[in-house]
């Protein structure tokens, strides 16, 4: 019997949410054994879930701001690399919100954005990189939050017939000076501060 190994780390640098035992367990394809075989794989499924978020078929923010749109878009970005793509976690991990308050916590910060939007409380491309920063805090799934809640702020600037985020023009996946530059402008956001977020998303 041949017992197939699992990449040490979930995906990316050493400060990403690391992923438990049985969550490891949920890799699908079956010849996957290095992390950089990990990495590869994972961006031709999120490329593809790029593609359908930002189609041209007509899509409002009311259906982008929705925990059922948040779900359908982390899924078909890792549904061909992890069994629980689109299930929100059931563990806690270095960050977030914990696992049994993360539908409802997911649900408000999405409400949220719907009410900045529909009172003009900021401009939109603050609007976006408040949601990103807000989503990134709840934290819903077991791997992947950053990437997925970096897409759903550029699916709403979609929405919005909006220019997407360049966030940088960096792989913020691995470990280069612009995810420390990233870092640095979540850290900034926790605080309140959102103009480095804001810049470094249009650089």
């Amino acid at each position: 019997m041949t017992v197939r190994s699992t990449p040490a780390l979930p995906n990316g640098p050493p400060d990403s949410t690391p992923l438990d035992p049985d969550e490891a367990e949920g890799l699908v394809p079956s010849h996957i054994t290095t992390q950089g075989e990990l990495n590869a794989w994972e961006q031709l499924n999120i490329a593809r879930a790029d593609t359908w978020a930002m189609s041209r078929r007509r899509r409002r923010a009311t259906t982008v701001l929705t925990s059922e749109f948040a779900a359908e878009l982390h899924r078909r970005m890792f549904d061909q690399t992890w069994s629980w793509a689109g299930t929100y976690r059931r563990t806690g991990k270095n960050i977030g919100v914990p696992a049994t308050q993360i539908r409802i916590a997911l649900r408000e910060r999405l409400a949220d954005a719907a009410v900045w939007k529909a009172e003009r409380v900021y401009e939109l491309d603050e609007i976006a990189a408040r949601l990103h920063h807000q989503l990134v805090l709840v934290h819903p799934w077991p791997n992947g939050n950053g990437r997925w809640s970096r897409l759903m702020a550029d699916a709403l600037l979609r929405a919005e017939r909006r220019p997407r985020f360049s966030w940088g023009s960096r792989d913020l996946a691995r470990a280069t000076d612009a995810r420390e530059d990233y870092l640095a402008a979540l850290r900034a956001a926790d605080h309140g501060d959102f103009a480095l977020l804001l810049a470094f998303a249009r650089r």
